[in-house]
């Protein structure tokens, strides 16, 4: 967990919210992953992971964005993130607050299994 994430999660904890921190190395499950990526992810990063709109990146680059490790792409995907030159960013949870740890990991062993990485 970064910086910034501990200190979202100390400040939350003490106003009473509830957090959820996604957990690096929790096994995710690429078929449950599969569903969630195609109802939240592949409007904007493509059935193909190519990327549907500008700034989306290609999963299927052999040096692209699923060279980072799990935990820079939990952080990303739990709390958003714009990609350098892009004209837009990705909302937390790619704009569907409902997703959990475990989904965010569930679709990340999708991603993985599905473009490589």
């Amino acid at each position: 967990m970064n910086a910034r994430t501990c200190f979202l999660v100390f400040i939350a904890s003490s106003m009473g919210f509830a957090v959820v921190v996604p957990k690096i190395g929790v096994a995710g499950d690429a078929k449950k992953g599969q569903a969630i990526y195609s109802q939240s992810c592949a409007a904007c990063h493509g059935t193909d992971g190519k990327g549907g709109i500008p700034g989306a990146p290609d999963f299927t680059s052999k040096n692209g964005v699923l060279k980072s490790p799990d935990s820079v792409l939990i952080d990303r995907i739990t709390n958003g993130y714009q990609s350098k030159g892009s004209p837009m960013a990705m909302p937390p949870k790619g704009g569907n607050a409902s997703l959990t740890a475990q989904d965010i990991s569930d679709v990340l062993a999708y991603i993985r299994q599905r473009f490589g990485g």
